[in-house]
Order: C-alpha cells, then sequence, then structure tokens
C-alpha cells in the first residue's frame, strides 16, 4: 500500500473509470462533461465508458428484474481495483469526504446506475456505494454532477482553488 502511495504521489495522475448505461451521444451536455475532462486531466485520466447493448436495450422491455441483471452482465467486466456504484441507496456523502475516496488508488472505476438502479448482487461486488443525491436524474445530470465533484475533489486534494 505505501509504494502505491508514493507511486501515486510522485506520478499524481490517477485513472478514473466512469461505466455508464446510456447511448452515446453528442449534445451540449457532452460539450460540458468533455470540459469538465480537460479541467481534470492535469491530476488525472479520466475516461467515460457508455456501456449500452442490445442485450440492455431488450431487458428493459422485459421488466425491471431483467433489465438490472442486464446491467450487471454489461458491468461485471469492469469490476477491478476500487470499484464505486453510484445508486440511490449508497452512502450520501460531502466533497471532502467523496476527494478522500480518490486518495491512494491507482485506478478507480465509477458505475452508474441504468434507468432501474443495480441489482443487490452488484452492489455487493462493489467497494463503495454512494449516492449523488435521493432525487432520481437523468444520465446527462448525474454525469455533470459526477465529473464537477471529480474535479472538486481532485482540486481538493491538489490544493488547487476551485472547490473554495
Amino acid at each position: 500500500m505505501l509504494l502505491v502511495q508514493l507511486y501515486i504521489k510522485i506520478n499524481q495522475v490517477i485513472k478514473i473509470n466512469i461505466y455508464t448505461i446510456q447511448k452515446t451521444t453528442k449534445d451540449d451536455y457532452d460539450k460540458l462533461v468533455q470540459d469538465f475532462i480537460i479541467m481534470c486531466s492535469k491530476y488525472a485520466k479520466v475516461t467515460i465508458y457508455n456501456i449500452f447493448n442490445k442485450n440492455i436495450a431488450k431487458a428493459h422491455t422485459i421488466n425491471e428484474l431483467t433489465a438490472k441483471k442486464s446491467y450487471t452482465i454489461a458491468y461485471l467486466p469492469y469490476l477491478k481495483k476500487f470499484n464505486i456504484a453510484l445508486d440511490v441507496k449508497g452512502k450520501q456523502i460531502d466533497s471532502f469526504k467523496f476527494s478522500k475516496l480518490l486518495e491512494n488508488h491507482s485506478e478507480i472505476n465509477f458505475f452508474v446506475g441504468g434507468a432501474y438502479g443495480f441489482e443487490e448482487n452488484f452492489l455487493r461486488k462493489c467497494t463503495n456505494i454512494i449516492s449523488l443525491s435521493t432525487l432520481t436524474m437523468a444520465h446527462k445530470i448525474v454525469h455533470l454532477v459526477l465529473f464537477e465533484q471529480i474535479f472538486r475533489a481532485l482540486s481538493i486534494k491538489n490544493n488547487h482553488p476551485y472547490h473554495k
């Protein structure tokens, strides 16, 4: 663990992956997300992966349970290292506690729930479960909030004045 901490402090760049059940789009929200990715690039390599496929589309037409299972199947190959699920059942934390989640990890994976949230089985496989709000939000809004909080956390971690 000490070597990982030293490596991160020396290189300052961590890898942050955001996995989401959303179709790829090109709109004003995506431009804002890309702006946050660029702002984060000084401290981290942030990448968003839209994991939407035919199986998920079909599962949505069947029922909630089938849809949740399709999300789990789609996300399982990406569970590695440090995994954080964003779920309404998760713990609400402030920006400083959120920034602590980014400490001492070379790679962090965020998983944004699909329209029906996550199966309990998937949530148990994650390191942490957090909630950005008890409100239900469109994926595009969740992405903006998540990316802003990632940039804020990186700013806190690196004593950048953005968070003040």
